[in-house]
């Protein structure tokens, strides 16, 4: 028995790779072509195998480390036969890559400009037959770049991305994802007026990426032959995750990294579940608007709902105080829903700047026609309360000032052709918020009737997720509780939402002399980024004028 050094063969044309991943630990047995590491390149991703079978005893490298052709990855105690081959197999190491580097490379030369259609092949990509297309980062109509990767393939040991030779507008793709192509394969046509590349130029990336395995296949021939008890065994299937490495393209684990984007928790949507450039993104968009979190975030949730240190903002630390040497104490654990619920509305309450306005709506005469719509339907069941009215009265101000029905996404904001109505719903486990979908097509009886069902399944503890999402808006009714104004806060990625208290009975003046007038308080808070003032005053206004003749409901 001896100890190896296994080296990182020929990678090409690449000074430094880094190191992604550790696929083997100290006291591993490995064999021979058994992937060790996954290293990185601006346009590649590549496995590295062992040279020599045997028992891993020491690792010479981590994740991050930089490295490149001879630097060690690990020491193995070896076999006496894969010993004896070493040699051999490092020499045949070296000498590979001039083998699999096409002449292009070697004697590059550039082709004059040229006007009209042009085909882009598939260049060589070394000893590999049958590779599969993962992904098309192009479309038709994109113009292209010289050395612009046009799409990525994976082989058992290597995922690639082809570039393109030429510049153009490209009019045509003729390859899909699922597709399997060689060397020379038609892979896109461009036109317009066009360079074509310097082949070496065009190629490095691709070839140096074959070049690898390919090494590493002539390496481990010779120790195969003089050593047949040692066989091979294939590294992974392309597609499962080893160790919690995501299944992307190097230019995709290079995108990821810029946003801050934690890939293994991003969901892919390409083949064999394989994370796209739209999959960070969409990742990316449900995290900043609130819809998702990342297990970081999550992490620190509980901390900031019960009070965190809020040392991110660059507040002062949250005080720490022994309750107990004051008097008696209880401590109770917060429940599931307030515990989300609170973190939500802390990360609404700081990062939205909002405004509450404050009014009065007259609804004496809407007071009349519940009690008496109440009294016609008593065997019906079905109770109609001034919610159901206010949200028919939302609906009709939504309408006409459809920005609040909006959300905002980046620097756009999205109009929802859909008005769907959430209300608070007091339950013995927190406060939770059911939807109500497609008011604008329901009656009050109808709205009342669902309502009345939601508001049960939430005290009850079995109101499902999709029962409260969507909400295009949202109403917070204090009722019969008690209060005069309060201001609410916006339930994201709404931009709006309207808190209503208790009616009282005040004297009004309507000119000549002061009448007793049912008045309900209404607390319309909304996003100063997408609202302004007049916009809050004039919605508050039609709100009030709808519920005090409930007829403008039909205008």
């Amino acid at each position: 028995m001896a100890l190896v050094e296994v080296q990182v063969p020929d990678i090409g044309d690449f000074d430094e790779v880094t190191v992604i991943e550790l696929m083997v630990k100290v006291g591993d047995a490995v064999k021979a072509e058994q992937s060790l590491i996954t290293v990185e390149s601006d346009k590649a991703s590549m496995e590295i195998p062992s040279s020599t079978a045997g028992v891993v005893k020491e690792m010479r490298v981590a994740l991050g480390d930089k490295v490149k052709q001879g630097s060690v990855v690990l020491v193995v105690e070896a076999a006496a036969a894969a010993q004896a081959t070493a040699t051999p197999a490092a020499a045949a190491s070296a000498a590979a890559p001039a083998a699999t580097l096409p002449a292009a490379s070697v004697a590059p030369s550039a082709a004059p400009a040229a006007s009209g259609p042009v085909e882009v092949h598939v260049p060589d990509i070394g000893d590999f037959k049958d590779v599969v297309v993962i992904e098309v980062m192009v479309k038709p109509g994109d113009p292209i770049k010289v050395e612009q990767s046009l799409i990525t393939v994976e082989s058992d040991k290597a995922s690639m991305e082809i570039p393109s030779s030429h510049a153009g507008l490209l009019k045509e793709i003729k390859v899909k994802v699922g597709d399997k192509v060689n060397i020379g394969d038609l892979l896109a046509i461009l036109e317009g007026t066009v360079t074509a590349a310097v082949q070496a130029v065009a190629i490095s990336a691709p070839t140096t990426v074959a070049s690898a395995p390919a090494v590493a296949a002539s390496a481990t021939a010779s120790v195969s032959a003089v050593a047949p008890s040692a066989p091979s065994a294939p590294a992974h299937t392309p597609g499962a995750s080893t160790q919690g490495l995501p299944h992307a393209s190097p230019s995709v684990r290079k995108f990821a990294r810029e946003l801050g984007v934690p890939l293994e928790e991003v969901k892919g949507s390409g083949i064999k579940g394989r994370i796209t450039d739209s999959d960070v993104q969409a990742f990316t968009k449900a995290v900043m608007s609130g819809a998702s979190q990342t297990k970081a975030q999550a992490a620190k949730a509980p901390a900031q709902g019960s009070g965190g240190g809020g040392s991110e903002l660059g507040l002062i630390p949250w005080p720490k105080v022994d309750f107990a040497k004051f008097g008696p104490i209880e401590r109770k654990e917060m429940g599931r829903i307030k515990k989300i619920s609170g973190a939500n509305l802390l990360r609404n309450a700081i990062m939205i700047p909002a405004v509450t306005n404050f009014d009065d709506a007259d609804i004496t005469d809407l007071e009349a026609f519940r009690v008496s719509t109440n009294k016609e339907n008593e065997k019906s069941g079905i109770k109609v309360t001034m919610l159901a009215f206010l949200i028919k009265a939302c609906v009709a101000a939504l309408k006409k000032y459809p920005e609040f029905n909006s959300s905002l996404d980046g620097d756009a904001l999205v109009y929802k052709n859909y008005w769907h109505i959430g209300f608070a719903a007091d339950t013995p486990n927190g406060l939770m918020v059911p939807v109500i979908r497609d008011c604008d097509k329901k009656g009050v009886l109808q709205i009342s009737q669902e309502m009345g069902e939601l508001a049960k399944k939430a005290r009850d503890g079995k109101l499902g997720p999709a029962e409260m999402s969507g909400a295009t808006f949202t109403i917070s009714s204090l009722g019969g509780i008690g209060g005069k104004y309060f201001t609410p806060i916006i339930n994201a990625p709404e931009v709006a939402i309207l808190g209503v208290c208790k009616s009282t009975m005040e004297p009004v003046w309507d000119g000549k002399a002061f009448q007793p007038r049912l008045m309900l308080p209404l607390s319309l808070t909304w996003d100063h980024r997408v609202i302004d003032g007049a916009a809050a005053a004039r919605f508050n206004a039609l709100l009030g004028q709808i519920l005090s003749d409930f007829r403008r409901v039909l205008l």
